[in-house]
């Protein structure tokens, strides 16, 4: 087991100078490795190094004048780490931290009833649940929650479709939405932007990670392992590195084999 760990974050927060939050947080994860995007509507990222490392991170985020206490209250996300997870620090600004494919939409403060770990394990055995995995198609493979529903999509961008073309049926049946995601991100934004279809949305907070922190049985309700972007590849329900490569994640899909060539140029140290 190596000294560092992993830590994964977010915030849906107002950035009125994502270049000048940028360049701070350049500065201040300097020591680190990882990879952040800023944009307007907030920061999304995953950094590791050593716990005191880490923590020396955290107090930057609140002291530096530059970034004016934007990211206070944000919850970090941490897990250990037996293969380097990462092996450079990224930090960029983009148009989105989290593009959905839908213009306008607004997460900031806006977003879908968030449930703990321990009010999702019994959301979750209702009758009038739809439980939908709000992830990538092949991360549903590896591991879900019992009787969550695949929308097999590629990427992100894809999944509105699948909302869309579902929703009245939804709506009709008398059901509810329960959504989940790795560390809760895409939830948020999905749930802000389906506040106007008039159809109950519940998220799992803190996402599958923050549950398997704070489950020590998460294993009743889950089967599989957890797929993470870095070059562990997957995790157990004790947040334990598993034995799963790439090629076991990614073999055999041709709509994958671009995934499958990045994740052994990152785990060689390359772009």
């Amino acid at each position: 087991m190596l000294d560092i760990v992993h830590e994964s974050f977010y915030k849906f927060v107002h950035i009125a100078d994502p270049e000048a939050c940028t360049l701070a947080l350049r500065e201040i994860t300097q020591g680190l490795t990882g990879s952040i995007l800023v944009a307007t509507e907030g920061i999304n990222g995953m950094v590791a190094a050593e716990p005191d490392a880490l923590e020396a991170f955290h107090a930057a985020l609140l002291a530096d004048p530059r970034l004016t206490g934007l990211f206070a209250g944000m919850n970090f996300k941490r897990s250990p780490c037996k293969t380097r997870p990462f092996f450079k620090m990224k930090v960029h600004h983009k148009p989105e931290i989290l593009p959905l494919g839908v213009e306008g939409v607004d997460a900031i403060g806006r977003t879908g009833i968030n449930l703990s770990p321990q009010e999702w394990r019994e959301l979750i055995t209702q009758d009038d649940v739809v439980l939908i995995d709000n992830r990538n198609s092949f991360e549903f493979k590896l591991g879900r929650f019992k009787n969550a529903v695949d929308p097999q999509v590629h990427t992100f961008r894809d999944l509105p479709r699948y909302i869309e073309a579902h929703v009245d049926e939804w709506k009709a049946e008398g059901k509810r939405v329960a959504m989940y995601c790795t560390g809760g991100i895409r939830c948020e934004k999905t749930s802000a932007w389906m506040l106007d279809m008039d159809i109950p949305v519940y998220q799992l907070e803190g996402g599958i990670l923050s549950y398997f922190a704070e489950m020590p049985d998460a294993d009743k309700d889950w089967e599989g392992e957890c797929f993470v972007f870095d070059n562990r590849i997957a995790l157990d329900t004790h947040l334990q590195q598993t034995d799963t490569t790439a090629e076991d994640v990614y073999a055999g899909d041709p709509d994958e084999a671009w995934r499958l060539q990045r994740a052994k140029r990152l785990a060689k140290g390359s772009k």
